[in-house]
C-alpha cells in the first residue's frame, strides 16, 4: 500500500513495494532533471527496512543550488508534483497523491546537494540501515507517537524531533568515522 489521508498516520511494516515505487519516481524524475539534479535518494522511513512507516514515500533530489530548481516548477507539476514551497528552510517540498481523496503518496524533497539536509537524509537513512538496534529504538519512537497522535500528523511529526536529532548527531559522528 502507499498513500495515507493527509494529516492522518498509519504506520505499516516495511513493503517491497516502497522500494520499486521510489526507484520508478526516480527514474522519471531523473528523466525531467537531467543533469540538473546531481543526485536523486530514496529517504525517509520507507527506505528504512527494519522499521514501520507511514505509506509515504520520500524521496530526496540534491541540486547545485536551490535556486535551479526554478526551471522545473512548471513540468513537475505538468507530472503531479504540487509545489508546497519552502517547507524547512533551505527546503522545497512537492507532494504527489489523490488529492480529490485528499492522499499523499510522495513527499519530494529539493534540497542543495551535499548540504545539511541532504546529508542528514543520506546519513540518517544509512545510518539506520546499518545500525538495527538504533533503528529499533526510533520504530518504537515512532509507534508510540502514532498510538498517540493517529489524527494528527502534525504532532505525530514534532513528537519524533528529539529522537530524529539525537540518531542524526550519531549518524554524523558514524559517517565521518568511515
Amino acid at each position: 500500500m502507499i498513500g495515507l489521508k493527509r494529516g492522518s498516520v498509519e504506520l505499516l511494516s516495511h513493503q517491497e513495494e516502497w522500494n520499486k515505487n521510489a526507484e520508478n519516481v526516480i527514474w522519471g524524475l531523473k528523466q525531467l532533471f537531467g543533469n540538473a539534479a546531481v543526485d536523486i535518494q530514496h529517504v525517509g522511513s520507507t527506505a528504512i527496512h527494519s522499521i514501520y512507516a507511514k505509506p509515504i514515500i520520500d524521496i530526496v533530489i540534491g541540486l547545485r543550488d536551490l535556486n535551479d530548481i526554478s526551471p522545473y516548477m512548471k513540468v513537475l507539476e505538468e507530472h503531479g508534483f504540487v509545489c508546497r514551497g519552502e517547507d524547512i528552510a533551505g527546503q522545497i517540498l512537492f507532494v504527489m497523491g489523490d488529492f480529490e481523496k485528499d492522499t499523499r503518496t510522495h513527499h519530494i524533497h529539493v534540497v542543495k546537494w551535499n548540504g545539511t539536509e541532504w546529508n542528514n537524509y543520506i546519513n540518517f537513512r544509512d545510518y539506520l540501515n546499518c545500525h538495527p538496534d538504533k533503528a529499533a529504538l526510533y520504530d518504537a519512537c515512532k509507534k508510540k507517537l502514532a498510538l498517540q497522535f493517529s489524527g494528527d500528523r502534525r504532532s505525530y511529526t514534532e513528537g519524533k524531533q528529539e529522537c530524529i536529532e539525537c540518531l542524526l548527531k550519531e549518524a554524523y559522528v558514524w559517517r565521518h568515522r568511515q
